[in-house]
């Protein structure tokens, strides 16, 4: 086994003693057998995409996460004034947090300006946040990120951060049955097109949101080809439970106030 390798374990060890048990995304039959006709018939989640691998996710009850805050530059920059907002890697094109408002929770995947991995574990509001250690490609090899997991009571969703690698055994145990998948597809520092539908073999999610393709139509081809992709008008998507599809589709959204290059 190599280095990092042996190191990937022994964090994945700590971290999955450290998640609590019953959890949706880690319980494949809660949402399947136990929702309420009434309850499963409501929207879930409102998901808002912003560029890169930055998101809001506004949960059923109004809780608001924000994912990989994104500084100005790159895309139109939105007013946020979100509960929480998760970090997965330490870069102005994920970290941004200052754009913010209010007060929100700071969740960081990783220590120590990003040598090391971060354990987050927690619940806010209606929701069960925690994160699971990656690896992103940097330009002298590989780079510790962090994939977060949002558990929404009725449904999972998993911002697979700058993912640059399929996923070994130990990274799907802990995040369970994924519903919905934020998938990095850009190459360089995440993982190219290819990959990308080897991870989605993987977990099987029944959305598939491609991010980190920086708008380039030729990177997105390779990803959606063959797969049924629906490319809404606007920059967001509202999704229950009891709309899912009975398969992997993919969803591409436009950025918030940017121009179509789907």
């Amino acid at each position: 086994m190599t280095r990092p390798a042996t190191a990937f374990a022994l964090i994945f060890a700590v971290l999955s003693l450290a998640s609590p048990a019953g959890s949706t995304c880690r319980d494949m039959d809660v949402a399947r057998h136990f929702i309420p006709r009434a309850y499963a018939a409501e929207a879930d989640a409102t998901i808002e995409y912003f560029g890169h691998n930055f998101f809001q996710i506004t949960t059923r009850k109004g809780t608001r996460i924000v994912t990989d805050p994104l500084a100005p530059g790159m895309h139109v920059t939105p007013q946020l004034a979100p509960h929480v907002a998760t970090v997965g890697r330490e870069h102005p094109n994920h970290n941004y947090v200052q754009l913010l408002q209010g007060n929100p929770i700071i969740m960081r995947g990783l220590a120590h300006h990003g040598a090391e991995w971060n354990q987050v574990s927690i619940n806010v509001r209606d929701a069960f946040i925690y994160n699971v250690p990656i690896y992103q490609t940097g330009l002298e090899g590989a780079l510790k990120g962090a994939a977060f997991m949002f558990d929404l009571g009725t449904i999972c969703i998993a911002h697979l951060g700058d993912l640059a690698h399929t996923l070994t055994a130990a990274q799907l145990k802990q995040m369970g049955r994924v519903d919905i998948a934020l998938i990095p597809i850009g190459g360089i520092f995440t993982m190219p097109a290819r990959t990308a539908r080897e991870v989605l073999q993987q977990i099987k999610p029944k959305i598939a949101i491609p991010m980190h393709y920086r708008d380039n139509p030729y990177i997105l081809a390779p990803f959606v080809e063959g797969v049924m992709t629906r490319r809404p008008e606007g920059h967001s998507l509202v999704v229950s439970k009891a709309a899912l599809p009975p398969t992997t589709e993919i969803v591409v959204l436009r950025p918030y106030g940017g121009r179509d290059y789907r």
